[in-house]
């Protein structure tokens, strides 16, 4: 930004990695989230301030403040959790306990693989719950089911709370394609919208103020959404009619990216 904004000083940045399973991204020390970010990810710390760090997250350019604790080196990380979620054994066996939980779209290091676990510098992971970051997943529908049935947590973007914009951005960085963390950025960066009376198909996004949902078919619709309180299908015309009548905001459009 040299040359672009005045500042009293500017830092080209420390390469970090989260080394915490899911962290608090907020807009000041203590804030509320306004995103979370998932172990693993690829970080500039650019700023400190006593217990906080500010980043920016690479896969998206969201910057923010998170605990301190929560960000270590720069890891070149080789997979991706596949599954909705997993464990992180102290050893390569369910039976010895586990370290951590991890959600889907965490980063990890392989080391190795022995007895069916991967081996990472933090401990053993069922190897069938990873996939190389070579390769992502084809459906980003598809990963999004998976995550059916878990709380909607404004800013969420984990299994174990999740949003609407958080969903829908997990989905799409675990097909491998870039997206925006929240839904009126993923709305300015998709593209135009189809014309009015086009018919949806899989993976088509829906977009209201404040909100997005992706198309299943071209009947239901899935979200994680205040409604339920979940990430759930939905009917597409029904949740139209449903959302125009509680005035919950205009219905934009549906984009396929």
């Amino acid at each position: 930004m040299r040359g672009q904004i005045e500042a009293p000083a500017f830092t080209a940045g420390e390469a970090a990695s989260l080394i915490a399973p899911v962290a608090d991204l907020c807009p000041e020390p203590g804030a509320l989230r306004d995103r979370q970010l998932l172990f693993g990810a690829a970080l500039t710390v650019i700023d400190r301030a006593g217990e906080a760090v500010f980043v920016q997250a690479v896969a998206d350019g969201y910057c923010g403040w998170v605990a301190a604790a929560a960000v270590g080196p720069a890891c070149e990380a080789s997979h991706w959790v596949a599954a909705p979620a997993t464990h992180l054994y102290r050893e390569a066996s369910i039976k010895r306990g586990e370290v951590a939980r991890l959600s889907l779209g965490a980063r990890v290091a392989v080391l190795a693989e022995t007895g069916g676990f991967a081996r990472t510098a933090e401990g053993y992971i069922p190897a069938q719950h990873l996939a190389p970051l070579a390769a992502p997943a084809p459906d980003p529908v598809a990963l999004a089911e998976s995550l059916l049935g878990t709380p909607y947590l404004w800013g969420g973007n984990s299994r174990d709370g999740i949003d609407c914009s958080g969903l829908v951005q997990v989905a799409f960085h675990a097909a491998g394609r870039p997206c925006a963390g929240d839904s009126d950025l993923q709305r300015a960066d998709f593209g135009d919208y189809l014309p009015a009376g086009t018919a949806p198909r899989r993976g088509d996004l829906f977009f209201w103020r404040g909100h997005v949902a992706i198309a299943v078919s071209g009947e239901v619709l899935l979200h994680a959404n205040g409604h339920t309180m979940s990430v759930a299908h939905e009917g597409i015309a029904a949740c139209l009619a449903r959302i125009e009548a509680a005035g919950q905001g205009p219905f934009y459009g549906i984009k396929r990216p």
